[in-house]
């Protein structure tokens, strides 16, 4: 083992004043921003500065095949390999490439510990870590030919990865393709399917809240959908917390199959985001920052509802009537009781139901392949690097 300061003089960069026009204005000089670590290897950047931008600020120079990492914000621990010559921010640590330890190894040790990262961050609302703090961990210290080993093996688990990932973006774009296909333009209604309030024809509840007083002694442990477990889509299982709730509560808020979740707030571009629970865990409840949409399957289901969500003419409607603060959106219940929804003839919604269920089979393989692979490669990252 041995302490990365020991191994690499670890620094970063500036920014360059952008009260000057001619720092930036016609530069040659890709400038890295913590947003640009996003791929394994950097080819490009969104910005660019000028030479006297980069003369009159703490920027400098880094050369090809230099790691950067992110120490800053949301992006902590994200890290890329440069494939140009380029100048970063002050949220950018670099470590320049040595003759003994290749940049590919580097890279994969650093993006072993971005959980480690993520949780050691200090600070509240712009968490970061430091250089000096990079500077105490200790990376195992290994001959170049098992370097070289153990980077390519790792980057095949990668490849595979990202190619099931594709595999589940165009399942998407298919869905999305077919829904188009069968209902037309949600926004232009060619079709000239009739227009319903949510409210006619659902249940809308939100849910229970957190830390509130109960004078009920017998409270019973369950299961509960935070927002964190609401995905654009999906429900992410990965964390379920409990809460204690009483068998009131219980069966005010229990989740039934083919209920649909969707959330208050959030990101602007992620507004009025929802997706069906179709096995909710046993006396599974939900916290009042989600509501529960149970649709009157008679006129409206699930499957069409949750795809209708992701058209323009709910996204446009939901940003219409949100309250907005920085960087985050929000709607009441009145606003979701009022969504206004096309309904399309109840045999064609079952069409696209059998569609989706075919197209969820295929996706459930390839998630499950997906979950295989990335437990393998945990498991081999756990095993070079602790």
């Amino acid at each position: 083992m041995a302490r990365l300061g020991d191994l690499y003089q670890i620094t970063s960069g500036g920014t360059p004043s952008r009260k000057h026009l001619d720092y930036y204005q016609d530069g040659t000089i890709p400038w890295v921003k913590t947003g640009d670590l996003k791929e394994k290897y950097l080819r490009a950047t969104d910005e660019k500065i000028t030479e006297i931008g980069l003369k009159n600020s703490s920027a400098r120079i880094y050369p090809k095949d230099t790691v950067l990492i992110a120490m800053y914000g949301a992006t902590i621990g994200a890290s890329s390999i440069l494939k140009i010559e380029a100048a970063t921010n002050q949220a950018c640590a670099a470590f320049v490439k040595r003759d003994d330890i290749l940049p590919e190894y580097l890279y994969a040790f650093l993006e072993s510990q971005q959980t480690r990262f993520i949780k050691e961050a200090v600070g509240g609302a712009q968490p970061n870590i430091s250089a000096g703090y990079l500077k105490e961990i200790d990376m195992p210290l290994i001959s170049i030919e098992e370097q070289r080993r153990i980077a390519a093996l790792l980057d095949k688990v990668s490849d595979l990865i990202a190619k099931r990932r594709a595999q589940l973006d165009k399942l998407d774009l298919l869905v999305k393709a077919r829904f188009v296909e069968m209902f037309g333009d949600m926004v232009l209604n060619p079709m000239n399917w009739p227009e319903q309030p949510l409210e006619d024809m659902a249940d809308i509840v939100s849910g229970i809240t957190k830390g509130r007083k109960t004078k009920e002694t017998e409270l019973i442990e369950v299961p509960y959908m935070a927002v964190s477990n609401v995905k654009d889509g999906y429900i992410d299982w990965t964390t379920v917390k409990t809460i204690l709730a009483t068998k009131a509560e219980i069966e005010q808020y229990r989740l039934l199959p083919g209920d649909v979740l969707m959330t208050e707030g959030g990101d602007p571009d992620k507004l009025g985001r929802g997706a069906i629970i179709q096995q909710p865990l046993e006396n599974c409840i939900h916290q009042n920052h989600i509501f529960r949409v149970r649709l009157n399957e008679n006129i409206l289901l699930s499957s069409y509802f949750a795809e209708f969500l992701h058209h323009q003419k709910a996204k446009q409607y939901f940003l219409r009537c949100a309250k907005q603060t920085t960087g985050i959106a929000s709607i009441n219940m009145r606003q979701l009781k009022g969504l206004p929804t096309l309904v399309p003839p109840l045999d064609m919604q079952y069409e696209f139901k059998g569609y989706i269920e075919k197209v969820d089979r295929s996706r459930y393989i390839i998630s499950f392949s997906l979950e295989k692979l990335e437990m393998l490669r945990n498991a081999l990252m756990q095993q070079y690097f602790g």
